[in-house]
């Protein structure tokens, strides 16, 4: 067993681990933060992403104690300080980008890293961005949609299924 120590969401936080536990164990197991979802454990899916050290990082890819030392941000640390939903969570809401919401978690922190790197992007730029995240139910029309509406563009003529 291991000691690890991270920031989580703007908070320390530490456990034990082996030195096998995954991140997204550690963040769902330890710290009770289970808006990391496990999908697949072989890093397909894309509903553990979350960002380490301001990079999103599927989470079922990264040993816990990997993040020993690192800024962690996850969907609970999203939200604005006053709890309200952010500019893309608002966004997959106003725009219809969730139905099951398994997925959810993942596109919102990585529709995050895109922005942030590529604060408009195009249509094509944001499918290409999530082709490491699968939604089983929407058919991404309205996620990219979402993501788009998030960086301020008119997603007026973006049709919707």
């Amino acid at each position: 067993m291991a000691q690890v120590s991270m920031t989580v969401n703007g908070k320390a936080a530490s456990g034990e681990v082996e030195g096998r536990t995954l991140l997204s164990a550690f963040l769902r197991d330890t710290l009770q933060l289970t808006g990391t979802h496990i999908g697949c454990d072989t890093s397909q899916c894309g509903a553990c992403v979350v960002h380490v050290n301001g990079e999103a990082v599927k989470a079922c890819t990264m040993l816990a104690a990997e993040a020993d030392g690192a800024e962690v941000a996850t969907i609970e640390g999203q939200a604005n300080a006053d709890g309200s939903l952010n500019v893309i969570q608002q966004a997959f809401q106003d725009h219809h980008g969730l139905q099951c919401g398994f997925c959810t978690p993942g596109m919102v922190m990585s529709a995050a890293a895109l922005l942030k790197e590529n604060p408009t992007p195009t249509e094509d730029e944001v499918r290409a961005y999530l082709e490491g995240n699968i939604c089983r139910c929407t058919g991404y029309h309205n996620i990219v949609k979402a993501i788009m509406a998030a960086s301020g563009q008119d997603v007026s003529s973006i049709a919707a299924e």
